[in-house]
């Protein structure tokens, strides 16, 4: 039962990042969402991210911000929406200001935001901590620690604790009978699916296309199972001749919207996927993942699953086919 606390009524939560940032950070929103079970919560977030948190359901307003057309558009234009932005805050009148990243421009929006009570993590030559006047103030960022934990450390100061670090989200309902609808068409709505994502975010992290045509043609080989092939908008420019290159031993799939790309994840037994942030919706959706990492990459920003594979022993472009091959089956049984 959610503990009562009458002075937070009207709660605004910022929480920016890439969309691996956002997913490690949901079973923080959504222990904010559940603990003010009768209070309102606003949460603000970048464009390209507010998808994930309404399919999460833990907002119930949201505000998107272009951060990246701030950063890059018109100076004038971007003073202006900033403008507009801090006075349809000021216009909600929160009382409470939770900002989960904690950077210089959050901070400052919080501090502006009229709201009397302002909880900010706390990140060493990252947040303003003065401006932040929460009468506990959360534990310093430990970055050894995982992301998710992170984000979790800033509401000890709310006194919660011992909070679930794993989430998964049902994709909307429309969603899933498209995804259905294509197998169907292809008839592959009865077979193991496996799929292998492309990207890695930037292209110098990419494990090499001929590799996973190499595993398409290996896990083609048994008939249970049927590889499908994503890219996201990064990899866009990779689209051209990819279904002459694996054949008949995968399916390209075209690029989606996410909510519909996270309802054809979870027909998915098992996603093989760089360090990206598909990998991350692959694990909200609740299939296996199958992670293809640096050498000596951190662990702090993998997903807390217990159906996760990761190949890290030897630089990317000396993984094996034969290794990803293994460790996809192993999840598959």
């Amino acid at each position: 039962m959610a503990k009562a606390h009458p002075e937070y009524k009207n709660i605004l939560v910022i929480h920016f990042g890439q969309l691996g940032d956002v997913v490690l950070g949901l079973p923080a929103l959504r222990a904010i969402h559940d603990h003010f079970a009768d209070a309102k919560i606003t949460v603000m977030s970048g464009t390209s991210t507010a998808e994930i948190i309404r399919l999460g359901q833990l907002a119930d307003e949201q505000i998107a911000v272009d951060r990246v057309k701030l950063r890059d558009g018109n100076r004038f234009e971007s003073v202006a929406e900033m403008g507009r932005i801090l006075m349809d805050v000021r216009r909600r009148k929160f009382d409470l200001v939770i900002d989960l990243n904690s950077l210089y421009e959050t901070n400052l929006l919080g501090f502006l935001s009229g709201a009397k009570h302002r909880l900010f993590a706390n990140r060493d030559r990252r947040s303003i901590d003065r401006l932040s006047n929460f009468p506990v103030k959360p534990p310093a960022e430990d970055k050894t620690k995982h992301h998710t934990d992170r984000y979790l450390a800033v509401l000890e100061a709310l006194g919660l604790n011992n909070i679930d670090r794993t989430v998964t989200i049902t994709p909307p309902a429309e969603s899933v009978e498209n995804a259905r609808s294509y197998l169907k068409e292809r008839g592959i709505e009865n077979k193991t699916l496996i799929g292998l994502f492309l990207g890695a975010g930037h292209p110098t992290r990419r494990w090499p296309v001929e590799n996973f045509v190499a595993v398409a043609r290996r896990l083609s080989k048994d008939p249970r199972y049927h590889v499908l092939i994503f890219l996201g908008p990064e990899e866009r420019d990779m689209r051209d001749g990819l279904d002459e290159v694996f054949g008949g031993a995968a399916i390209v799939v075209d690029e989606m919207p996410l909510c519909d790309f996270l309802a054809m994840l979870s027909f998915l037994k098992v996603l093989a996927v760089g360090d990206t942030g598909p990998m991350h919706l692959g694990a909200v959706a609740g299939i296996g993942i199958v992670l293809l990492s640096e050498l000596g990459s951190p662990t702090f920003f993998r997903p807390l699953i217990d159906n996760l594979r990761v190949l890290d022993d030897r630089p990317l472009a000396q993984i094996t086919a034969d290794q990803v091959e293994s460790a996809v089956l192993e999840l598959t049984n």
